[in-house]
């Protein structure tokens, strides 16, 4: 299979092995022959991070003898100019912004400047002219996981007269569009972030309430505020079981570092005596709220669906994609170090290209 070398970040295991090389994805002409399943090839413009990413690399998976040593690459969101649709209805030219789930498959990766997605387990759609490619890259995978929280919650909050919900992490890039989507249905939220971020949370985000979470108690204000569900984005166990929800989701679970995979995968997390008592309790909230012992609890994912971001190009503006630092191809570990200070306010963008596909194959 002939290939066209492109500049990428890959790593073998952990991100403190993340190294820039060359990757080889294949020409333009070779994806539909190439593979069985739809796949596109895109000249990525933009890619932005997300904890996942990390993640990812931190699997201890990568570690064990027998798996993948070579280099793979990283960065599930992005945003680009397709090269090829394949077998998709996207054709050259097109403007999209999208993610993938498996950044890690063989030039997969968004952190690159070409990159093929596998439509199996990717999802993408044209941009909106009015938004740049840095602000398109940050979407994606946030917007999705907000939709979802909401999903999950909606008959539960629809179904009181007070339709209150706590978004606990209101300033991070999934919670301010949870907030954004839960402002939208009618619904009074309460939040929780530094006082530094006060101002976007009440101003901006136009919360009903705010916490601040360095100098109050969390569980009691957010309990004063009765919230008939409570959304999760950061992580603990501060307010499970408050005593008028009636459903309880979070996208990480218990745990509340970064470095280590978060969501439904911590159900299985049995490594080590505290992931053990904290999956161990997972369990058994899921099983008390199935039976209807408490509230309903659940630990979500994401969920991949085109319709959502098309949703997202007709309700969001460029002014409420909210990008906290943009960063050079070459600075992409300054990027990862960025996110790693959990004080980003909106998304962490790596830019790429600012340029079509002249002289691209």
């Amino acid at each position: 299979m002939a290939t066209t070398p492109s500049k990428a970040w890959t790593f073998t295991a952990g991100l403190l092995s993340l190294t820039q090389t060359t990757t080889h994805p294949p020409r333009a002409g070779e994806v539909k022959s190439v593979f069985t399943t739809p796949h596109i090839l895109v000249k990525i413009n933009a890619c932005a991070l997300n904890p996942v990413d990390i993640q990812i690399m931190n699997l201890p998976s990568w570690r064990l003898p027998g798996s993948n040593s070579k280099p793979k690459t990283c960065v599930c969101d992005f945003s680009g100019t397709v090269i090829t649709g394949g077998r998709t209805e996207l054709k050259r030219g097109d403007e999209v912004f999208g993610m993938t789930i498996k950044p890690f498959e063989e030039t997969g990766g968004a952190l690159a400047e070409v990159a093929q997605f596998n439509m199996a387990h990717s999802v993408a759609v044209k941009k909106p002219r009015e938004w740049s490619h840095e602000k398109a890259a940050g979407v994606c995978l946030v917007w999705l996981t907000a939709k979802s929280c909401i999903e999950s919650v909606a008959k539960f909050v629809d179904a009181t007269a007070s339709k209150r919900v706590a978004v606990l992490g209101g300033s991070s890039a999934t919670g301010m569009y949870t907030v954004m989507l839960a402002k939208q249905r009618g619904w009074n939220v309460v939040t929780t972030s530094s006082g530094r971020n006060r101002e976007f949370c009440t101003e901006t985000l136009k919360v009903d309430e705010h916490v601040d979470y360095t100098k109050q108690k969390v569980r009691a204000a957010v309990q004063k505020f009765a919230p008939d569900a409570v959304i999760d984005c950061v992580g603990g166990t501060e307010c499970v079981g408050l005593p008028s929800s009636k459903r309880y989701v979070s996208i990480v679970g218990d745990k509340t570092g970064r470095s280590s995979m978060g969501g439904p995968a911590t159900y299985y997390d049995f490594l080590g005596p505290f992931a053990l008592y904290h999956a161990t309790m997972q369990w058994v909230r899921w099983a008390r709220g199935q039976y209807g012992y408490g509230e309903s609890y659940d630990i979500i994912l994401l969920g991949m669906k085109k319709e959502w971001l098309e949703e997202a190009k007709s309700t969001l503006s460029p002014d409420d994609i909210v990008v906290d630092s943009v960063f050079a191809f070459e600075d992409a570990k300054k990027a990862f170090e960025r996110l790693n200070t959990g004080r980003a306010r909106g998304k962490v963008v790596i830019k790429i290209s600012d340029t079509g596909l002249s002289g691209t194959a």
